[in-house]
């Protein structure tokens, strides 16, 4: 392997753009990946009831293929991919309970993009699924099971807020 081979190897895996482990799809069915999809369930029931009509997303096609698709896919890419990778490189894998110090560094970014855009409640809201996003991140050394969450994530809070409007 060359010295380029290598730090493209490197790269990718600090990036979390590696297979994930077990295998491709074998992460579906690991117990951590399910629970956290059935979790995202009863909250989502949650903010409907309790939330409402405040719930806002575009239901344009292309808006929803954003917010569902493109989004979560950038969004894991910068976060869990190019921010976490390169804490966790500088050896910012120490660990408080389940949550890495660098999961945690991510998290608090990815909150602080988040109030750029939304209001502070909403905002904060996010910091729960970062840091199930950043232990997915860790466990699998992938960033692809963080990016389908995410995106069934956006997809249930998409469908939650369309069953309250209509």
């Amino acid at each position: 392997m060359t010295t380029d081979s290598k730090h493209a190897a490197g790269l990718r895996q600090t990036l979390g753009l590696s297979r994930p482990g077990p295998g491709w799809w074998l992460w579906l069915r690991d117990p951590h990946f399910v629970l956290a999809a059935l979790a995202a369930v009863p909250i989502w029931i949650a903010l409907g009831q309790m939330v409402g009509e405040h719930m806002q997303v575009n239901f344009a096609a292309t808006a929803l293929v954003s917010f569902v698709v493109l989004q979560p896919v950038a969004e894991e890419l910068v976060f869990r991919g190019a921010l976490q990778g390169s804490l966790l490189d500088r050896g910012l894998a120490r660990r408080f309970g389940p949550v890495s110090v660098a999961n945690l560094g991510t998290t608090v970014a990815f909150v602080a993009l988040h109030l750029m855009a939304q209001p502070p409640a909403w905002a904060l809201a996010v910091a729960a699924p970062s840091l199930v996003f950043g232990h997915l991140r860790e466990r699998f050394g992938s960033v692809l099971p963080a990016m389908a969450l995410h995106s069934i994530y956006n997809a249930g809070f998409a469908v939650t807020a369309w069953s309250v409007h209509h």
